[in-house]
């Protein structure tokens, strides 16, 4: 199998980020153990070496560019799936304390195993996002919550942004043509006790586009939120 770490080290000065040898270890054992578990289960449609790479691994990192995660910090990554970006920024900041939720069982199972090769310390939380968000020890706890190509925005606020402590931060990694969504989020946004911080853009190495849309808490959400999800995907905020 490929070396990844050619193909990160080529391409990290664009994004401003620089790798260890051990991190890059990591990232190529993250391949190959994503490449070997997609043939049991679906876990994504991009299995070819330089696109998990680009598209998986140095998008989940323009995070880093996006908001400074500091020292210690939580941070949730809901709907994580095959652990993006959750995995890449544990993987580059080692001393976060990160949650993986996912409502899949099974990829839970693949994500224990990837922490375990990679010798990670990772919470795993088997759920909805809407029945964490209920939950005591998840409820506005963390600093910083992020989500990748969930669901549209004035739904993934309600779904994300109960995670969130006062002040903290909600990352939304979304496509390069979303300003309708943020748009029609704005609401949610308000409702929710938050405010949309920026929006920052990024072009990854193969040309695609990407924008990160940062929305900070400042006030705690009412407790009637967030709703049921057949609520939330029927009657968006």
């Amino acid at each position: 199998m490929d070396n990844i770490e050619s193909i990160l080290t080529e391409h990290a000065e664009a994004l401003n980020l620089t790798f260890t040898a051990d991190q890059t270890a990591k990232f190529q054992t993250y391949m190959e153990l994503l490449v070997e578990w997609n043939e049991k289960i679906n876990l994504t449609a991009i299995t070819e070496p330089k696109e998990v790479a680009v598209k998986h691994f140095l998008d989940s990192l323009t995070v880093l560019n996006a908001t400074n995660i500091k020292p210690g910090a939580r941070v949730i990554d809901v709907g994580t799936g095959a652990g993006f970006p959750g995995i890449p920024l544990k993987i580059m900041h080692s001393d976060i304390q990160l949650t993986l939720l996912d409502s899949l069982n099974k990829r839970l199972i693949f994500l224990k195993e990837v922490c375990t090769a990679l010798k990670i310390n990772v919470s795993l939380v088997h759920a909805r996002a809407e029945e964490g968000g209920l939950q005591k020890p998840l409820r506005e706890k963390f600093d910083l919550a992020t989500a990748r190509a969930v669901a549209p925005l004035n739904l993934l606020c309600e779904y994300c942004l109960p995670f969130i402590k006062v002040g903290g931060v909600f990352v939304a990694m979304k496509g390069p043509n979303c300003a309708d969504e943020v748009e029609n989020a704005k609401k949610a946004i308000s409702l929710l006790g938050c405010e949309l911080k920026e929006q920052k853009e990024f072009v990854l190495p193969d040309g695609s586009g990407r924008t990160l849309i940062l929305i900070k808490k400042n006030k705690t959400t009412p407790d009637i939120y967030p709703r049921h999800g057949s609520k939330i995907s029927k009657n968006p905020l």
